[in-house]
């Protein structure tokens, strides 16, 4: 990806949610912003919890002509008819979720910060890779993706990159020009504003 190319954004839901209020909240920040893609990515493993949040979140996308992809749930995003799944395995999981779900669905696949793994889950047939957090987190186990990762992968692959996972301002400018997604989630629900604070970090890509 060149530097004329702007980033899109990719949104990650909170890992929970009240179905009375957070679809508003969704499709107000929709409405607002060019959005590429909503990933729904609940920590509960209660099927009737994430059937329910999905209903009501492909209501709000594809109202709006957005991708809605699920985490890990491959058999729950063709049953419901999500437009794909983001995988957490790295590449484990890759070949078979494109032969369940076909070759029109999102697949997506998180690998941390392993080039390695970004590889082989791009020959399986990735259609994103996800590598992160870019930042420094709390919650992780000190893992960080670096900036030469994102710039290589962006000069050797073709296959879209997103940076997520603690985003700053300045992680944001500084990987700009050398990511094609910016997975953003907690970084905005927090706020009681989520759109003003997504156009914040949107304006800082330059």
């Amino acid at each position: 990806m060149s530097t004329e190319d702007r980033p899109q954004l990719y949104l990650i839901t909170p890992p929970a949610f009240e179905l009375d209020t957070f679809p508003d909240r969704l499709a107000s920040v929709l409405d607002g912003a060019e959005i590429a893609c909503v990933r729904l990515d609940l920590a509960t493993r209660d099927e009737d919890d994430i059937l329910r949040a999905a209903d009501a979140l492909r209501e709000v996308t594809h109202a709006r002509d957005v991708a809605l992809v699920i985490s890990e749930h491959v058999l729950l995003a063709q049953r419901l008819g999500l437009d794909g799944v983001h995988l957490r395995d790295a590449a484990r999981s890759v070949r078979a979720a494109r032969k369940t779900l076909g070759p029109d669905a999102i697949v997506g696949s998180f690998c941390a910060a392993s080039r390695h793994d970004g590889m082989t889950a791009a020959e399986a047939g990735a259609d994103y890779v996800a590598f992160g957090p870019v930042g420094t987190s709390a919650l992780s186990d000190g893992t960080q993706a670096p900036f030469d990762l994102f710039e290589w992968w962006s000069e050797m692959i073709e296959v879209p990159v997103v940076a997520e996972g603690a985003l700053s301002l300045d992680t944001i400018r500084t990987l700009a020009p050398v990511t094609d997604f910016f997975g953003i989630g907690a970084e905005i629900w927090g706020q009681d504003d989520a759109l003003a604070a997504l156009r914040s970090l949107s304006a800082a890509m330059g």
